[in-house]
């Protein structure tokens, strides 16, 4: 990404947290001067002092970029005091969950550029993938600036609208902690058929993570790796048997869990 705007301009970065620091580390590593960087954050981690950056002092009148990263009951507090850098002159992105399009213009006006953004937790390891929109105000130029400052940290897709926000939260944003859940299930799973928790534990984590890293890396789509792994009348049919049942199985308990989640996530909008 060419930072050449954001070093001559400065970058604010509202919470700098596990997220915030993922992307500031990134950004450092992509080349982005640490002295364009300023940083507000209550309590800046040894890490964050060590990197150059301003930290809590003055901001500049009209930075380039705003990219907010606190946790949503923060956002009150916090974005009042970047109000007067509303307006249009700067871009402002967020990847606050929850926070609605609506909420930032209310504070910051309707003329201010706005990306709203979902990553999910795997960003901390630069495996995240984050799904970006944009207001009335925001250009292409402005999605572009958003779409290289979070693939930083993985993958970035474009959604049509803020309507398709709480399908992602539902799927990508808190779609990490089914996995994790899966881990847990099929570990358990395995002390139950005889096996020590240690052992079964590390099987499950290493039978997901790989499996994962196949999906992504194949040429296949998943069903068809799904068919290469399945053996007629073998072990793995009988599990799918289960599994693959439309109502008990994964496919209805996904699309409830889902819509809960998706649910939840329009009522935290309002």
């Amino acid at each position: 990404m060419d930072f050449s705007n954001i070093s001559a301009r400065g970058l604010v970065l509202l919470g700098c947290g596990k997220m915030g620091s993922a992307m500031l580390a990134g950004w450092l590593r992509g080349g982005l001067a640490p002295q364009s960087v300023h940083v507000i954050d209550p309590h800046p981690s040894d890490w964050l002092m060590g990197t150059g950056v301003a930290v809590n002092g003055p901001l500049p009148a009209a930075p380039a970029v705003v990219l907010i990263a606190v946790k949503p009951q923060m956002m009150a507090a916090a974005l009042p005091q970047l109000q007067a850098m509303g307006g249009g002159r700067t871009l402002f992105v967020t990847v606050a969950a929850g926070t609605t399009i609506a909420t930032y213009e209310a504070i910051l006006g309707a003329a201010t550029p706005l990306v709203r953004a979902m990553p999910n937790t795997p960003a901390a390891i630069g495996r995240g993938i984050t799904a970006i929109c944009g207001n009335g105000a925001a250009s292409a130029a402005d999605l572009d600036v958003a779409e290289g400052l979070l693939s930083a940290v993985g993958q970035v897709v474009r959604l049509e609208g803020e309507h398709q926000m709480d399908a992602v939260t539902a799927i990508s944003g808190s779609g990490p902690a089914y996995v994790f859940h899966l881990i847990e299930a099929l570990a358990d799973a395995g002390v139950a058929l005889g096996l020590p928790a240690d052992l079964s534990m590390t099987l499950a984590k290493a039978t997901v993570g790989g499996a994962g890293q196949l999906a992504e890396d194949a040429a296949e789509d998943p069903a068809q790796l799904r068919v290469n792994v399945t053996s007629p009348g073998g072990t793995t049919a009988a599990a799918l048997a289960v599994l693959m049942d439309p109502e008990t199985g994964f496919p209805g308990l996904m699309r409830r869990a889902t819509q809960a989640a998706a649910d939840r996530g329009k009522e935290l909008g309002k």
